[in-house]
């Protein structure tokens, strides 16, 4: 395997873009989210996240296919959803880097390109100078019939990374899951490190 971590700034990423449409939808498929893609909303989505200013995009590739993608940027650019919870509790969206998604195929995983996700979102966020990282993950009941009998939550390695459960930070995302033939709001909280301790 010959694989490399690269960092992309903004608008840098676009010649990935089918790529990385194409990663999100294959490894969002599966639980908790469960996201039945859609190659027009992707490559929309992630067409904006690059016009975002400050924003990264850290690609995981190997010889020259991609394998897996993080993204973050500015929650001061975010939408309305994830920024309401922290206004709400009088947080300032200006001090949090916000983290979009950090997807890697699984024959990948276990592999540390987690930890080096995770390292390149926080490094372009105290380059911009904001003290705070933060993401926000989606909840699924326990008995939720597609949970796997196999799966192991991410909690343990959010918090090894330094990474607090703010399960106060509450917002809802629109998406439709498998099988489903509409779209449903789906509860997600946030997880906040403080890059200055």
């Amino acid at each position: 395997m010959t694989l490399t971590i690269q960092s992309y700034s903004g608008s840098d990423a676009t010649p990935f873009f089918g790529d990385l449409a194409r990663l999100r939808s294959t490894v969002f498929r599966a639980f908790p989210y469960l996201y039945e893609g859609n190659p027009d909303y992707e490559q929309t989505y992630l067409s904006t996240y690059a016009k975002s200013e400050g924003s990264v995009f850290v690609l995981a590739i190997d010889r020259d296919q991609v394998v897996g993608v993080a993204t973050g940027t500015p929650m001061a650019g975010e939408t309305e959803e994830v920024k309401r919870p922290f206004l709400e509790a009088g947080l300032d969206p200006a001090q949090f880097f916000y983290f979009g998604e950090s997807v890697l195929l699984p024959e990948y995983r276990g592999q540390g390109i987690g930890v080096k996700f995770f390292g390149g979102r926080e490094a372009q966020a105290k380059k911009l100078g904001l003290r705070y990282a933060t993401f926000c993950a989606v909840e699924r009941p326990a008995d939720h019939p597609r949970r796997p009998a196999d799966y192991v939550p991410l909690d343990a390695f959010w918090a090894k990374r330094g990474y607090t459960h703010h399960p106060e930070l509450r917002t809802t995302f629109t998406w439709r899951d498998l099988d489903d033939t509409v779209e449903s709001p789906k509860p997600l909280s946030f997880w906040i490190r403080d890059l200055s301790a």
